[in-house]
């Protein structure tokens, strides 16, 4: 209690006048009623100390505008800094950076400023590390919430080791630098990560992109150089050069308005760039400047398969491209066999674009010769048609389509409506909403998140290539010391480690357990690990150092997590956790385990595996193909709950002879034939995929499944090899996306039967 009272009375005598009022008044009340509902700490935080979600306790800065800690959103928690007005005004404290990017943890987890100087956050749900700031023994003595925001970890010297300014994630705060290699990356509604982010490019523009391939707001000038971006005091947002001269500015409507006390500068989730002040008289938090000023030119504001509408009243709604089966949720239709027909709708003042792939051709021609190549076209998707006088047809053959319409346009569109049975149907009804959100939550948003393409790959690379591999070569080529202490090299804690110290882990490579596999064990917590030997395969550093990087930053509880490397000399090492089981191959062969693999645990592997794969797909900062997805390639922990493993790895393997199928698809294709594995119990995926059509063509479910399995359920199995069908057919175009197989296997997709497997 005395430390807590002292906390107290350092922060109150930092603060003004009001705030002093303000707190004395809310203290008392809860001196009346018996208690406190939170504990504040302001001063220094030493080691050792914890925040909980049960204690409800806070570290704040000392003029009490900011706070650190847990904010609860619907019984999910994330952590975080917040100004917290609610001292002053009753209002709600706003997030302005979260611990971790976006991520939500359990109710019973805690951040911890450890006595080795990390600071962890510790993750009831996946019973482990969530996040931490890879500062062990950097010679951290405390750690500080400073005035303006910023979180820092400091040395005895009080200088700063890590900061939160330097990994914002969708909001700046005063004073805050935007440099090339940072990016803020807006909030999502669901488990995908955002679309949305804002960056500088490599000539120093600032930018909005989605998915690193579209940019649709610019800001800066080419000319000069600028070298960061910061948000000022007075409410400019402002480009900087190396000499720190300002050589762009921005302005909002209330610039070095006297009244504004506070400012911030955020990604919204809708896409749009917003600079909010705070005004105590209006006591709310008003956007004074926003990026793209109507948001239908927010680029997939209504999803892939819908269109944003711009009314008179200058606000905007989301509907359907296409014809819908309710009012309420939108139709992905795959139009590549319209045996029933299709029809052209025409929408008058409406511009479609393609989200992926970006492939739109241009023409130029008359109206109705323009609609007639679409419906010529048995792969045209919708065409939009520009009546200025230029007479440009543009022609859309992606599945994934977007658009606007707005009553000033001179566009005319014309959407094909397919009639064909589609592989998903959606079960529940999704709301149009015109809130500052993706306002289309439909199937064809999730039957769109497929991979990301290759193109935005490339300009994302382009982008951030040279930096990120001058800046891995650099941890790659590492001092001496550095490796063998264990140097982290990026913020996932991934750890280089030396060679020396890889034959001390596997006690010179003793115990192989596979081709090039080893196990081992490190030091001093004696933990198991896999380690991987690639050293052979004549790897270049700046390859294996980008998959490391890449790799490295991939989180689910559903992937083997790489846990450090080796690239010293030609050494080329992967070290993984370990996980007891072994294989799902290995498992399915073992006379004992397999009989624990009942019908449920099978069903969740298929799950998991899934949500494994749509996540590298969707879920990554880039698309990540598995390219060898098979029960070798999965693992079993104790609870037989599968871990997917070897993914991302094909830079570093022997090119695979030329396929017609882009890498998404052949992971589609492979997990399609582990199920026909795991419910015949056929080794071979290809005569398990055979043997399971031919059975289920025949209406033989119950001479189709391994006999060893217990409590099949035979609605799942049904529903399992229609899945797996469409997976594996010939026509690519005709497979779902992971995330539509995520949804069916969860329940809230229906599936079709499929079309012919074999023929």
């Amino acid at each position: 209690m005395l430390f807590e009272y002292l906390n107290y009375h350092i922060c109150f005598q930092s603060m003004t006048k009001l705030q002093k009022i303000a707190i004395t008044s809310f203290l008392l009340v809860c001196v009346s009623t018996g208690f406190l509902f939170s504990t504040v700490s302001c001063s220094p935080i030493p080691l050792g100390s914890r925040l909980t979600i049960d204690e409800n306790n806070y570290w704040m800065s000392a003029n009490g505008n900011f706070r650190f800690g847990f904010s609860n959103h619907s019984l999910q928690f994330s952590v975080g800094i917040e100004f917290c007005l609610s001292f002053i005004s009753g209002i709600e404290p706003t997030l302005v950076w979260n611990l971790g990017g976006h991520n939500k943890v359990g109710k019973k987890s805690y951040v911890e400023l450890s006595l080795d100087g990390e600071l962890i956050l510790f993750d009831t749900e996946i019973r482990g590390i969530a996040w931490k700031s890879n500062t062990r023994n950097a010679g951290i003595e405390s750690a500080l919430l400073r005035n303006d925001g910023n979180f820092v970890l400091l040395n005895q010297k009080k200088n700063v080791i890590w900061q939160s300014f330097t990994s914002p994630s969708d909001t700046l705060l005063p004073g805050q630098n935007l440099t090339f290699h940072q990016l803020l990356l807006g909030a999502s509604e669901g488990q995908e990560a955002s679309h949305y982010s804002l960056s500088m490019s490599a000539s120093g523009i600032l930018q909005l992109n989605w998915d690193n391939s579209v940019t649709y707001w610019t800001a800066g000038d080419p000319s000069k150089s600028t070298v960061h971006v910061m948000l000022n005091t007075e409410g400019a947002v402002q480009g900087y050069d190396h000499m720190s001269k300002v050589v762009w500015s921005v302005f909002p409507q209330d610039f070095n308005d006297k009244d504004v006390k506070f400012r911030f500068l955020k990604l919204d989730i809708d896409g749009n760039l917003r600079l909010y002040s705070w005004r105590n008289e209006s006591r709310s938090w008003r956007p004074v400047w926003q990026a793209v000023q109507n948001n239908c030119h927010i680029f997939a504001t209504c999803g892939y398969d819908g269109i944003c509408i711009f009314n008179s009243s200058d606000s905007q709604t989301c509907d359907c491209l296409h014809t819908s089966a309710g009012e309420e949720y939108c139709i992905l239709l795959n139009q590549q066999n319209c045996a029933l027909g299709f029809s052209m709708i025409r929408r008058d003042h409406t511009f479609i674009y393609e989200t992926r792939p970006l492939s739109r051709m241009m023409v130029k021609t008359s109206l109705q010769h323009c609609k007639r190549l679409c419906v010529e076209d048995p792969l045209c998707q919708a065409v939009s048609f520009l009546k200025n006088g230029t007479s440009e047809c543009q022609i859309m053959k992606s599945q994934f389509i977007s658009g606007w319409s707005d009553p000033s346009s001179s566009y005319v569109s014309f959407v094909k409506t397919c009639l064909d049975p589609i592989a998903v149907l959606p079960i529940q009804m999704h709301n149009f909403t015109n809130n500052q959100s993706h306002k289309v939550s439909v199937l064809s948003i999730i039957g769109g998140i497929t991979a990301v393409s290759v193109l935005a790959c490339i300009v994302f690379l382009s982008a951030i290539g040279t930096y990120m591999g001058r800046r891995i070569r650099r941890k790659c080529a590492g001092r001496k010391e550095a490796l063998s202490s264990n140097a982290v090299v990026n913020s996932s804690g991934c750890l280089m480690l030396s060679y020396s110290k890889i034959k001390e882990m596997t006690e010179k490579f003793k115990n192989q357990i596979g081709p090039n596999m080893f196990k081992g064990v490190t030091q001093p917590n004696n933990k198991l690990v896999v380690v991987k030997d690639l050293s052979t395969s004549s790897i270049g550093e700046k390859i294996f150092c980008d998959v490391v990087l890449r790799l490295g930053n991939v989180h689910h509880k559903n992937l083997l997590k790489l846990e450090a490397f080796c690239c010293e000399s030609h050494y080329r090492i992967l070290v993984y956790e370990f996980v007891r089981n072994g294989s799902l191959a290995e498992c399915l062969r073992d006379s004992e385990i397999v009989k624990r693999l009942t019908w449920r645990k099978r069903w969740n592997i298929c799950i998991s595996i899934a949500r494994a794969i749509s996540y590298l797909h969707n879920g990554c900062w880039e698309f990540i193909s598995h390219g060898n997805l098979n029960c070798t390639n999965v693992v079993l922990d104790d609870n037989l709950e599968a871990k997917v493993s070897g993914f991302g790895l094909s830079p570093l393997l022997p090119s695979p002879s030329r396929s017609e199928e882009s890498p998404a698809e052949k992971d589609i294709r492979d997990f399609g034939m582990m199920i026909c594995v795991l419910i015949t119990g056929i080794q071979s995926g290809d005569k398990a995929c055979k043997w399971a059509y031919a059975k289920w063509a025949a209406a033989e479910l119950e001479t189709l499944f391994d006999k060893i399995i217990e409590g099949v359920d035979f609605e799942e199995m049904e529903r399992a090899l229609r899945l797996a069908f469409w997976c594996l057919q010939v026509n690519t175009q005709r497979r779902p996306s992971m995330a539509e197989i995520v949804k069916v296997l969860e329940g809230a997709f229906d599936v079709d039967p499929p079309p012919p497997l074999f023929g």
